[in-house]
């Protein structure tokens, strides 16, 4: 008998069993990929109900669409408040973290000198501190202070919670940027701040996205520091004000629907922006040159 008969057989079954595992991988795959993507559809099409239609069934599609939700929400929620309170503490934080992170980053990577692997030591321990074991020391120093609600309470911490990973990566990455550069930019006269921000911070681009979503998501989402540091209405971020849509004994499920569609809408704008950088980003800083 022909061997290639014996195993033609054989090596058809391993093929069949390989297709059938692959498919069921998929199949699992799938089935999770829903369960994380139903709930946010769930919000998006019940946050156009209203109240007796989602009372009586949470699960059914809107008879019609409803936006009265939105504006009960934006405007009587005073989620117009909140919003814009979020986009400054996210915008500053941002702006804040990239400039110094990659001042950090930069002086870490292209210079020796005393004391530096001190200094890259304490930023790398800030990464590994519990940030929120740090709550109530810092509320005390606040309050001491009288730094709390303020328009830049909340700046102060989040930027020095986001420092850490940022200076990491930046410094990870500009590492991997061959010193010929700075080294062709010296001879021609140009001056150490050009070629930080002239040759340098433009070939850090993926890396600048990666730190730009993660500290927009991070600030955006914050919810501890911005209940303890800011009391009052008028400084409050829109996680905090969430919490305004619901009671101890009621809860206005619909315009919370509505106000957490609102609330999520630039966190998707600002990933869809920048999706295609931030593997990428992660990826090189997590390289050593």
């Amino acid at each position: 008998m022909n061997n290639s008969s014996v195993h033609a057989p054989n090596s058809y079954l391993r093929h069949l069993g390989s297709s059938i595992g692959a498919l069921l991988l998929n199949i699992a795959m799938l089935a999770f990929s829903i369960t994380c993507i139903f709930p946010i559809v769930w919000i998006m099409y019940s946050s156009l109900k209203t109240k007796d239609e989602f009372m009586l069934d949470i699960m059914s599609l809107p008879g019609s669409l409803n936006f009265d939700n939105y504006y009960t929400a934006f405007v009587e929620g005073e989620m117009h408040v909140y919003f814009a309170n979020s986009i400054f503490n996210s915008v500053v934080t941002v702006l804040i973290v990239i400039f110094l992170s990659f001042c950090v980053g930069y002086a870490l990577s292209r210079y020796q000198f005393r004391g530096r692997n001190v200094i890259y030591t304490l930023f790398l321990a800030g990464m590994m501190i519990p940030v929120y074991s740090l709550l109530v020391p810092l509320f005390i120093q606040f309050k001491t202070l009288n730094l709390t609600d303020k328009m830049g309470t909340l700046i102060l911490p989040y930027v020095a919670i986001r420092l850490p990973l940022a200076i990491f990566l930046f410094e990870s990455f500009v590492r991997t940027i061959p010193r010929e550069l700075d080294e062709a930019a010296y001879i021609d006269g140009a001056h150490t701040f050009f070629t930080m921000w002239r040759i340098i911070f433009p070939l850090c681009k993926p890396v600048t996205s990666t730190v730009l979503i993660l500290a927009f998501l991070d600030t955006w989402n914050e919810f501890p520091f911005a209940l303890v540091l800011i009391t009052q209405r008028s400084l409050r971020t829109l996680p905090v004000g969430l919490t305004d849509f619901y009671g101890q004994f009621t809860a206005e499920y619909t315009t919370l629907m509505a106000a957490l569609v609102l609330s999520m809408l630039p966190v998707m704008i600002v990933y869809l922006a920048f999706r295609k950088q931030i593997i990428q980003g992660m990826t090189a800083g997590a390289v050593k040159g």
